[in-house]
């Protein structure tokens, strides 16, 4: 199991560190491996961890929300759907990472392995998933009409990684700059 949470592989050059899309050619609409495999095995019991601890936590705040469990890219991913639950969202998702973070280390507690699991809450992430993904894209082809680099605003790795993977899809390069919380994407044009 990878002990990275960060979403990205990173390739240190000089004293600068620039992140790189990982390749998911293979993950496209698959499971890691076939079903019942040792690995989606480990990552559907990952699921009922998080499931289970999750549940606790609706319990003890009082929430209804019917949680999914999946495997969706190499990683256990759990969704709490419900009346409202925006309170479990928060400001831009902070309370979300806070949530996925605690569920993580709940798994880590059962298991002794870190888990990348993804957890999303009223499909806050899957939305956020399509927004940056429009963006990427959008500035790809901004890149490419000027033939000038473009620099987006700080992200996330994990809104690093949608956006260096649509810009991958559009044909293009990009590249992480600056220093955590501050890193942010830059789409170069396309070289000769």
């Amino acid at each position: 199991m990878n002990a990275e949470l960060d979403v990205t592989t990173e390739d240190r050059t000089d004293d600068q560190v620039v992140d790189q899309p990982v390749d998911q050619t293979a993950e496209a609409g698959s499971t890691p491996q076939d079903a019942g495999s040792p690995q989606v095995n480990q990552l559907e019991n990952e699921g009922d961890i998080a499931a289970d601890y999750l549940e606790e936590l609706l319990d003890i705040a009082d929430l209804d929300g019917d949680l999914d469990i999946d495997v969706e890219a190499d990683r256990a991913a759990v969704s709490i759907v419900g009346a409202d639950l925006t309170q479990l969202v928060g400001r831009d998702g902070k309370v979300l990472e806070a949530l996925q973070e605690l569920t993580r280390l709940a798994v880590y507690r059962e298991t002794g392995e870190r888990s990348r699991l993804m957890l999303d809450i009223s499909g806050f992430r899957a939305e956020k998933r399509d927004r940056l993904t429009a963006l990427g894209r959008e500035t790809a082809e901004q890149v490419k009409e000027s033939g000038e680099r473009a620099s987006l605003e700080p992200m996330t790795p994990f809104e690093r990684k949608i956006v260096h993977d649509a810009v991958a899809e559009a044909g293009l390069v990009s590249e992480s700059e600056g220093v955590e919380p501050r890193r942010y994407v830059v789409v170069l044009p396309a070289s000769d």
